[in-house]
């Protein structure tokens, strides 16, 4: 074989081997900064008032690493690598982390909704749709009847408004024993009947091997529409909260000011730490804000608030990091703020 088509072929194996290493996964994956996206093009309360400045949520872009990608994490200041054990579970599908991710948001918008409606005065209620199903179990009567995503409504002849009353329900039977379950996939309702078999973890309860959470929508008045649907987790619950109530008052809290920040939100308005504290703030300085919340955790030495500190110095950003433990906190940062001069 002369040496022109060894080339060749050395080129050609040398290629593939590039092409297989980028299509490779590897156990861990990578973070880095995203973006901060003006909530007002996508939360819209009916009627509600306009403001001068933005209220804005900060993202990180997440990916599992293949061999480059994580050679570049390695050599990039603000890049993070993780294990996949700390991103999802051994026994956590794609689907299921997507599904949990999603459902987080959904739980994260509920309650920024409920904090910003009850400070406003305005009135809340909710509706319940059933149990919504997170994870299906190995093993169990479930596993390929079931998926992530499933919204079950029924369990035989009973109708229930929460997943206690469904808990309650399966428990109070023996294994062995059947149940029907009536479930909502891709807007069809189907039905399946399924035995009731023993956890392994736990001797003392039966089911069908199903993580599952409550499935609720809040009605209020006026109406308050959230497009999420490019938007996973639970950490632009304050930012939310925010933006929500500063439609519902007549009063501009921005005053002018782009506003970006990140933390999650309960429905007592306490704001929760996030990841990806670092990352935020860069992507909030690309996109130019003046004032950025983290959650400060009650002080904590490893606080949210700290590393965004940190980071802003690391950055030489002019943009102001504020602590906050609770949405009153960013109110009275907030009414407190004097007007941005033109």
């Amino acid at each position: 074989m002369n040496r022109k088509w060894m080339g060749r072929i050395l080129l050609y194996t040398v290629a593939i081997a590039l092409v297989v290493a980028a299509f490779f996964s590897l156990p861990y994956y990578i973070t880095k900064p995203g973006m901060a996206k003006e909530l007002e093009p996508i939360i819209e309360v009916e009627g509600g008032y306009e403001e001068k400045g933005s209220f804005m949520l900060t993202t990180v872009v997440m990916g599992q690493a293949n061999i480059y990608t994580y050679l570049l994490a390695k050599i990039s200041e603000y890049q993070e690598i993780y294990p996949l054990a700390a991103i999802r579970s051994e026994e956590e599908s794609d689907e299921e982390y997507k599904v949990r991710q999603l459902h987080s948001m959904s739980t994260s918008k509920l309650a920024a909704i409920e904090v910003a409606y009850k400070k406003a005065n305005k009135p809340i209620t909710y509706q319940y749709k059933g149990v919504y199903v997170l994870s299906v179990m190995d093993g169990m009567p479930a596993m390929g009847k079931l998926e992530p995503g499933d919204r079950i409504f029924q369990v035989d002849e009973l109708t229930f408004k929460s997943s206690e009353e469904f808990i309650n329900y399966v428990g109070k039977k023996q294994a062995g024993d059947n149940i029907t379950l009536y479930f909502e996939r891709d807007d069809k309702e189907n039905r399946v009947s399924l035995p009731l078999k023993i956890f392994e973890a736990d001797q003392t309860k039966v089911g069908v091997g199903i993580g599952l959470v409550d499935d609720k929508d809040i009605v209020v008045a006026p109406e308050v529409t959230v497009e999420t649907s490019d938007i996973g987790g639970p950490s632009a619950g304050l930012m939310f909260s925010l933006e929500i109530y500063n439609q519902l008052v007549k009063e501009d809290l921005t005053k002018g000011y782009k506003i970006a920040g990140t933390g999650t939100i309960d429905s007592s308005g306490t704001v929760g730490r996030i990841g990806g504290i670092e990352q935020k703030v860069i992507a909030a300085d690309k996109s130019d804000a003046e004032i950025f919340f983290a959650p400060n955790e009650e002080g904590a030495a490893d606080s949210n608030y700290l590393a965004a500190v940190q980071t802003a110095k690391d950055i030489e950003t002019n943009m102001k990091i504020v602590p906050i433990n609770t949405f009153e906190d960013a109110l009275t940062y907030l009414e407190a703020l004097q007007e941005k001069e033109e």
